[in-house]
């Protein structure tokens, strides 16, 4: 008596049927069922859907940070500041720059009242004898309209150095750049983003007078910003490492803490 064995494989390449036309019916082997290793892995996460508050909570602003927030409006009009965000340092350029620029108005001045006076006489002996009432008058008036023309340059040059400054809050730096009186712009760096502040001091003129230039660098898009002519720039850099320190964890930015 011959045994058949319940448990044949089932073979796939036979078929087990066949239509009316005649042609061959296939059985197709069960699909593989996923594992639960498989769900974990991550084939299929959950989906979870959350609301958001159509308009953003307000912040918490604690009185202290109030008073110094409006302290800071009426001290910079000008500066755009966020509610609650209050100046700690404000940095303007030194005052050895305004040296350098008046040392030209007044190299200016002597060139052209005693420099040119005496060049024309050794080139042309005789010449201011020889000039008419008329042409003395308006060599005058030409050399005086020089005169006001340094002066009025150097008021210019003077307003445009003063114009560029550095603002550190508890947020954020505001760099105030102006390259002539028509030309002016602000850029404001989140605490947030920047990744490193350093200082530098060349020669013995800037160690002497305590001044230099300060350098940040930001996250992401790696942009360098400078600041030049800068008074005791370590000091300056010890207050904006100690902010963007205290905004990366999350503690309180104090005005008064220092290295």
């Amino acid at each position: 008596m011959a045994h058949t064995s319940k448990n044949k494989p089932t073979d796939y390449s036979q078929p087990v049927a066949y239509d009316k036309q005649g042609r061959p019916l296939y059985a197709h082997p069960p699909a593989p069922q996923e594992s639960s290793a498989a769900n974990e892995a991550g084939q299929h996460p959950q989906v979870v859907y959350m609301t958001r508050p159509a308009e953003p909570l307000a912040q918490h602003i604690s009185a202290e940070a109030k008073k110094r927030y409006e302290d800071s409006k009426k001290a910079y009009p000008g500066l755009n500041l966020s509610e609650g965000e209050y100046v700690i340092s404000a940095v303007r350029r030194h005052p050895i720059g305004l040296v350098s620029i008046w040392a030209v108005v007044l190299a200016a001045f002597v060139a052209t009242f005693v420099g040119l006076p005496v060049l024309l006489g050794q080139l042309f002996p005789g010449f201011a004898d020889s000039l008419s009432g008329g042409a003395k008058a308006n060599g005058t008036l030409f050399l005086v309209g020089l005169a006001v023309l340094y002066f009025l340059g150097g008021v210019v040059a003077t307003v445009v150095y003063r114009g560029n400054k550095f603002f550190l809050t508890n947020e954020s730096v505001i760099q105030n750049i102006q390259h002539h009186l028509l030309s002016q712009k602000e850029q404001t760096i989140s605490l947030t983003n920047i990744e490193d502040a350093s200082y530098r001091q060349n020669g013995l003129i800037q160690t002497i007078f305590n001044y230099g230039s300060l350098r940040l660098s930001t996250e992401g898009d790696e942009t360098t910003y400078r600041f030049s002519f800068v008074a005791d720039p370590k000091r300056q850099v010890d207050l904006l490492n100690n902010a963007v320190e205290a905004f990366k964890n999350g503690r309180p930015v104090d005005p008064n803490e220092e290295n």
